[in-house]
């Protein structure tokens, strides 16, 4: 059996689990981690379009794309 080697963040998060075992902690939690990556992709997405890397276009022809045979 191979061992698995966790990240800094997934090593905290392990400590996080640790202290709060609450069903309403995790929810809590997911809601957090939720935000924070969705506040990154948001920012991300708007360098994207500031640059003109993504524009209108750009998305109609993501839009029309079988994204499912990338």
């Amino acid at each position: 059996m191979e061992a698995t080697v966790f990240n800094p963040i997934q090593v905290h998060l392990l400590k996080m689990f640790e202290i709060d075992k609450s069903q309403k902690g995790l929810e809590e939690l997911k809601n957090l981690l939720y935000n924070y990556y969705s506040s990154k992709m948001k920012s991300a997405l708007d360098a994207l379009w500031d640059s003109g890397e993504l524009d209108q276009t750009r998305l109609d022809e993501i839009n029309d794309m079988d994204l499912h045979k990338l």
